[in-house]
């Protein structure tokens, strides 16, 4: 970001827009009050952007001096001025941001209003509300991105953001080696916990040093949990006896589901460093051809498979039906409707909205789709190809459906296979629950009780790490639960009762979650 302002978090939090003159230098100058005016040459605006640990972002030297950036700001008739927003410390940073007055033009969040990284800011007005602007400036974004998607950045009836959408929410997917699969002689996809220990197994009687590749906090490799419907995450929470939870009470499966892992660990069917492996690890050992399954968005398989194949050229990935538990069913936990948002300043000078919100209802139209989608080949062969097709395509453009592009896939035969997967695989997969939007206080209290959209609570964290490492017995985990209540969970659990009763704030996903409304 550019120099901090003297305005503290808590500052920023009670006394909202008015405590600090957020937005660029140039909007600082002209004032949150400035009339229209006609538009003079090209909109110029900030916009903070999260890395996303994509290679062609984090390894840039100055993003903004990039031919692609460039050749986006002719077609939008925009210049950008993109402040990059470490993935690794995407929360803390943005905090930061929030703490010191410091505020883009444009906000880069994740869905919904409440998240940890917008830290209150929506509530405190730090932004604008787009209804009037949007039917005004940009009636085609109202249009083509769903209803459901713009429910996620509505609060109180107010819209505080532009979405990037999300048409299939089960959008992570159970990927393994097909050719190592042949070599050990595996005839059938696995459908059971059972079945899938079996063949990761036989993955290590070939000699695969990972079998099952583990990552940090469980984060895409905890399709097991999946299986037993046990997520620790925002959206899992259920309805037992009339009374709201979270999905992780339900002692008797989370044993299970830990067990799994812990019988991994023991026979080394998981990597014995997995609560350390970082991102960039995860991936760089699967495409270095040592990994038989993990978990993944499924839109990204072809990238992978192609920089596997530098590796290993007779690798195939393949997508199959995830591990199902005892009710028959499984998969990872369903994403809401709205991916990433951008949230615009309401302190940013007037005359700039109409062409920001015109920046980015640009992105929704069949021009946009094929430029970023079909300016560079198809196929790509090498990894920088890879890479900037996928920062291309996934980075910048930012308004779109985030579960695949259809441009790409529809364009080659591989593609239209892993179509087929979006068709037959995924729809039939996947763990929805109830989430509450805001977020529930007591939680934003008690970040150590809090969990993310896909990562558990820090103090569940601990102990299941430790009980997969057999270093707690795993029957243990009534006391972890006695725990997470101890540290303010049982002001969550009033609240979230309280408010269920009401119907305030309550977000469902995925149709079995529809029996709770």
């Amino acid at each position: 970001m550019k120099k901090w302002m003297a305005c503290t978090l808590a500052a920023v939090l009670t006394v909202g827009a008015a405590g600090c003159s957020g937005g660029s230098k140039e909007a600082a100058k002209e004032g949150g009050n400035a009339t229209p005016a006609q538009q003079q040459g090209p909109t110029k605006f900030s916009i903070s952007l999260r890395t996303l640990n994509f290679d062609y972002v984090e390894k840039a030297s100055n993003l903004n001096d990039d031919k692609w950036v460039k050749e986006l700001e002719k077609k939008t008739n925009t210049d950008l001025d993109i402040q990059l927003v470490p993935h690794a410390e995407f929360e803390k940073k943005m905090v930061q941001m929030f703490a010191t007055g410091d505020i883009p033009d444009v906000v880069q969040a994740g869905a919904g209003t409440s998240g940890k990284e917008l830290a209150g800011s929506v509530q405190a007005g730090i932004f604008l509300e787009l209804n009037d602007l949007l039917k005004q400036h940009a009636p085609n974004l109202l249009k083509a991105i769903p209803q459901a998607a713009w429910d996620e950045v509505t609060l109180n009836g107010k819209i505080y953001a532009i979405p990037e959408f999300i048409s299939q929410p089960s959008r992570r997917a159970t990927w393994v080696r097909e050719d190592l699969m042949k070599k050990a002689g595996i005839t059938k996809d696995p459908k059971t916990v059972d079945e899938y220990l079996d063949m990761l197994r036989a993955f290590k009687k070939i000699g695969v040093e990972h079998p099952f590749m583990g990552r940090q906090d469980f984060k895409y490799a905890d399709i097991f949990f999946g299986a037993y419907d046990v997520y620790p995450y925002t959206s899992q929470f259920e309805v037992v006896d009339g009374k709201v939870q979270p999905k992780f009470f339900d002692n008797e499966n989370m044993q299970k589901a830990l067990q799994t892992y812990k019988t991994m660990f023991d026979e080394g069917l998981i990597n014995k460093e997995f609560a350390t492996i970082n991102p960039t690890n995860f991936k760089n050992i699967i495409l270095s051809g040592k990994a038989g399954m993990w978990e993944m968005n499924a839109q990204e398989l072809l990238q992978w498979q192609t920089q596997l194949k530098q590796t290993v050229p007779d690798a195939k990935i393949k997508i199959i039906p995830s591990p199902i538990g005892p009710d028959g069913k499984g998969g990872g936990y369903l994403y809401s409707s709205g991916a990433r948002a951008y949230f615009i300043n309401a302190k940013i000078a007037k005359d700039k909205i109409p062409g920001i919100l015109k920046f980015f209802e640009w992105q929704v139209t069949e021009e946009a789709d094929k430029w970023f989608d079909l300016t560079l080949p198809i196929e790509p062969k090498t990894d920088a190809e890879v890479s900037e097709q996928r920062y291309l395509s996934g980075f910048l453009h930012m308004v779109k459906d985030d579960a695949y592009r259809k441009q790409i896939l529809g364009a080659t035969p591989e593609g239209k296979e892993l179509l087929q997967t979006f068709e037959t695989i995924l729809p039939n997969e996947g763990r929805g629950g109830l989430e509450f939007d805001p977020i529930l206080t007591s939680m934003q209290k008690n970040p150590d009780i809090s969990p993310l959209s896909d990562t558990a609570p820090p103090v569940l964290i601990t102990h299941m790490v430790k009980m997969v490492y057999g270093k707690e017995p795993i029957s243990d985990w009534p006391k972890v639960i006695e725990e997470w209540k101890s540290k303010g969970g049982n002001d969550a659990l009033k609240e979230a009762n309280e408010r269920y009763e009401k119907k305030s704030g309550i977000k469902l996903r995925g149709p079995e979650a529809q029996k709770w409304k």
